[in-house]
């Protein structure tokens, strides 16, 4: 929680982040990344929000994802909620507004920095993959690297 404050600290308050002008695509990328950070980790404390995020935006930068966050978060199969068969419709409110005034953070602010802060500041230190080991056991994880370790989830990279 102490990071995310001082980034708000850093970058502008709630209601700056809120005044932005977003044009109709920049706000259909950040509802894609806002739920994500909620479906993915609405009960996580805010690091591991943030961190979920930090995945996302690692995955839309890497060659191997699709190069725009909806791409990443629709993309087949990658998080659990976009095909549980349950609602995609955000139902907490206040879980919901957090999970919006990050991504908005992430993506007017953090994305504005220069790559070399952009890397000191994600904490998952790149991560691509992230599980919770009390709801799954993937197979794959056994040949990433841990890079961070959050709330109930676990942050792999690549090996190197």
């Amino acid at each position: 929680m102490r990071v995310f404050l001082l980034l708000l600290l850093a970058f502008g308050t709630e209601r700056a982040l809120a005044e932005t002008t977003l044009s109709p695509k920049e706000a259909k990328e950040m509802r894609c990344l806002a739920l994500n950070i909620y479906f993915e980790a609405r009960s996580e404390p805010v690091d591991g929000q943030l961190a979920v995020a930090f995945v996302t935006i690692n995955r839309m930068q890497n060659r191997r994802y699709p190069n725009t966050l909806c791409g990443v978060v629709w993309q087949k199969r990658q998080f659990s909620w976009t095909h549980d068969g349950k609602s995609d419709r955000p139902s907490e409110h206040r879980a919901w507004g957090q999970a919006q005034m990050i991504a908005r953070f992430i993506f007017n602010k953090y994305m504005a920095l220069p790559e070399k802060v952009r890397r000191i500041m994600d904490r998952t230190n790149g991560a691509l993959h992230y599980y919770a080991p009390k709801l799954a056991d993937p197979y794959w994880a056994k040949a990433k690297e841990v890079t961070f370790t959050v709330g109930g989830h676990v942050f792999l990279a690549e090996r190197s």
